[in-house]
């Protein structure tokens, strides 16, 4: 390991033994606790529940997926999908925030969004938490990989490591934290890496546009590329076994192509997925006091804006600072490591691997929030509620953190799979969930007359298109290629709304909860 590679090591180094300290102070305060352990007893600050729903969502494929985007084909997709998010963040804390926090408590005080789904609707057999909890384990499990898989990026890069090595060392290292400190110390970790997340990207940002000679010396470098810098267009890297060719340094394009009405709505679509992500839901049901919401949405909203927007900026500037690739950036998926190329050569190692840090931070402020989620989806809501309902707090738990060993190990093969793209494994994790949960979490929240059958058949059709969407009708191309969040999400909404018509009104219990909710949130 050379000397340079040391002294990154020793900043990264730093960053990890400060994230697992925390996660040690706040263990202390899980004991034998559920609450405590999985929603903190609602005991969240506005700082705290916005950066770490933020720093959550956001993940690994903040630092790489976008900006390798951006680095590989233009603006055009990144910026649209990132428009698309940050509507999305917004939305989502203007109105479901404040009625997810009072109907959640008021639902015999649900803790996980399963256990939420089930007391809403008084399922008393558990069926719509059980299926609830097991999606959440399908997609969850598909999310955390791709969060090893940022680990194993990052360190082959830095280190010319082993990928397998690397990606079981970062997955350890998230689970030592999580398994010991529950969901605080996930927030208490959330709110620093989500800090350090948007820090490293303004520095790499301000870094990147003053090497490549300021807005002049950007344009100049990138009008050379057909479409690159077209928001309704997309550059077209001239391949040749999935591998961009260049001729004396120059990175091939070729003329490019229009991103039409359908390619935006397509990726603007990403926005509907944040109504279903628990990983930011459950920040909603675990802030501290409702007043607390709207300062909430304040620093969420703000901190979404400057990230997502730097986020672009740092794939766009970057190939415009290294356009032939000659770092290992010619294919979609190498084309990832680029916050990473340029932190390495805009600092010094040791400041390197602090701001290198923030990748870290963005991969673990994820996949701490989606093995807890696991977690508690299994122990709290499959074992206890449905096979064990006299089962002690100290059972639970354990059952828990076998849990999370048995999400790590299983994160772990889907990282060394062979899909070497953080951006595609995310977003259909990220489809999903926001297919087979986010209509629901709406209708439950606004509509009183939806119902459990409703709610099931929602469910499972969200989440079944998703995969068929996916794997089956998208291959018909035109039309039909568009992100399989968009068809799944109206087709699971339409059946919600279709399937509460034909069957029986809610009893008079459930509607006077709602109007509860409705009228204290």
């Amino acid at each position: 390991m050379s000397g340079i590679s040391v002294q990154t090591l020793i900043g990264i180094g730093a960053y990890l033994v400060c994230m697992i300290a925390i996660g040690l102070w706040y263990a202390r305060r899980g004991g034998n606790d559920p609450e405590e352990y999985f929603l903190a007893r609602r005991g969240f600050g506005p700082w705290v529940a916005a950066l770490s729903a933020e720093a959550s969502d956001m993940s690994g494929w903040l630092l790489m997926g976008l900006p390798g985007v951006a680095y590989f084909t233009g603006a055009g997709e990144a910026f649209w999908t990132a428009l698309g998010l940050f509507l999305g963040t917004w939305i989502n804390w203007a109105f479901v925030a404040r009625r997810l926090r009072v109907y959640s408590q008021l639902a015999d005080n649900a803790i996980t969004l399963p256990e939420f789904f089930s007391k809403r609707f008084h399922d008393e057999k558990r069926v719509l938490l059980t299926i609830a909890a097991l999606i959440s384990l399908m997609f969850f499990s598909i999310y955390v990989g791709a969060q090893f898989l940022t680990f194993g990026k990052l360190f082959g890069y830095v280190f010319n490591a082993d990928m397998t090595a690397m990606v079981i060392l970062g997955a350890a290292l998230v689970m030592i934290y999580t398994l010991l400190g529950g969901f605080r110390a996930v927030g208490m970790t959330d709110l620093v890496q989500g800090l350090l997340m948007v820090a490293a990207l303004l520095l790499v940002l301000g870094a990147g546009f003053f090497h490549a000679g300021g807005l002049a010396g950007i344009t100049a470098n990138l009008a050379r590329f057909p479409r690159f810098l077209d928001f309704f267009g997309t550059a077209a890297p001239v391949l040749q076994g999935g591998v961009q060719e260049t001729v004396r340094g120059v990175p091939q394009f070729g003329p490019g192509a229009p991103f039409g009405a359908l390619s935006i709505v397509s990726t603007m679509a990403w926005g509907l997925g944040y109504f279903g992500m628990p990983q930011v839901l459950i920040r909603f049901m675990a802030v501290q006091k409702t007043a607390m919401i709207r300062p909430s949405r304040n620093i969420a909203v703000v901190w979404c804006f400057v990230a997502q927007t730097a986020a672009v900026l740092i794939g766009v500037i970057g190939r415009a600072v290294i356009p032939g690739g000659e770092a290992g950036l010619l294919t979609a998926s190498g084309a990832e490591n680029i916050f990473i190329v340029l932190s390495v050569r805009f600092f010094p190692p040791l400041l390197a691997g602090v701001v290198i840090s923030g990748i870290l931070a963005a991969s673990m402020s994820s996949s701490d929030s989606y093995m807890l989620i696991v977690a508690s989806s299994l122990a709290n809501d499959i074992y206890r509620d449905v096979f064990k309902k006299k089962a002690s707090e100290a059972e639970v738990l354990w059952v828990a953190r076998i849990t999370m060993l048995a999400v790590t190990v299983f994160g772990i093969v889907i990282a060394l799979s062979g899909n070497q793209s953080i951006f595609r494994v995310v977003s259909y994790a990220w489809a999903g969930l926001g297919a087979a949960f986010g209509p629901l979490v709406l209708f439950s929240l606004f509509w009183r007359r939806t119902t459990l059958p409703a709610a099931v058949a929602g469910m499972l059709s969200g989440g079944g298109m998703v995969v068929l969407w996916k794997n089956v009708i998208a291959a018909r191309g035109g039309v039909f290629a568009v992100y399989e969040l968009l068809p799944a999400f109206l087709f699971s909404a339409a059946v919600i709304f279709v399937v509460s018509l034909a069957t029986p009104k809610p009893i008079r219990e459930i509607e006077v909860e709602f109007e509860k909710a409705k009228r204290a949130g």
